[in-house]
């Protein structure tokens, strides 16, 4: 299968970007303007979302070897930092348990080390729809910012980039304990959590920091998706970061 990603070039040390569950590489446009050219930042369409192809395959698993695959495809040896939203979060702290000298540092952005997430609203999110505002309200006022980037236009109405029934997979497989992954790893890690956020539960993401060493958590006002809630707050937390593990 093929993979699609954003590369923003330039010399300085690599970040590699995941999305959240149906987002895309997109999302981490404005916060790469920001960091660049101090940082070079890849963003990856993770498999089933943007400009990568549908798989059959949506496995912890899966989603973990896509990222060395990434790395190895652009031939990447020396450790990489990992940023990751939600689904990308997960993927980045179970990669780095794996490879840990693949991973210079982590930013942890709304994902927890256990998950229970219901994901059976995505079965109104499928098929064709006439026009925009259809999608719109299929999707509903509070989540529709997060798909937009995601809706295509085609001869027979609008649809989206992602298979609704995919992501329900997908969700579903970020269900379980995950603490045994994110202890695994001893890089530098930064979890980010969004003041307003109704995701994540953040007495997890507390007691992340608390077990495991060389982390730290920060809350910024902002909902599930921080880097695109309070970019600039974001962006200032990331570099300050960045900066203490040069």
């Amino acid at each position: 299968m093929r993979l699609s990603y954003l590369d923003s070039g330039g010399p300085g040390p690599i970040i590699l970007a995941l999305h959240a569950l149906w987002m895309e590489a997109t999302s981490f446009e404005a916060v790469t303007r920001r960091l660049f050219p101090n940082w070079r930042v890849i963003a990856l369409d993770q498999r089933g979302h943007g400009r990568s192809d549908h798989a059959r395959d949506y496995s912890r698993a899966a989603f973990v070897g896509d990222i060395g695959a990434l790395l190895d495809h652009l031939q990447i040896e020396d450790p990489v930092l990992l940023m990751g939203n939600s689904l990308g979060g997960t993927n980045a702290f179970q990669f780095a348990a794996r490879y840990p000298s693949r991973v210079r540092a982590m930013i942890i952005e709304e994902a927890a080390a256990e998950e229970h997430g219901g994901f059976d609203f995505l079965q109104t999110w499928s098929g064709n729809f006439p026009g925009k505002l259809d999608v719109a309200q299929a999707v509903g006022d509070r989540l529709y910012w997060s798909v937009a980037a995601s809706v295509r236009q085609t001869s027979d109405g609008y649809i989206f980039a992602f298979n609704a029934h995919d992501m329900i997979a997908v969700g579903e497989g970020l269900n379980g304990n995950w603490w045994d992954d994110w202890l695994a790893s001893d890089c530098p890690a930064l979890v980010i959590g969004g003041t307003d956020s109704r995701v994540v539960d953040h007495a997890v993401l507390q007691a992340m920091v608390q077990r495991r060493p060389d982390s730290d958590l920060t809350m910024i006002d902002a909902g599930h998706v921080v880097h695109e809630d309070n970019v600039a707050a974001f962006a200032r937390t990331v570099t300050a970061f960045l900066q203490s593990i040069d």
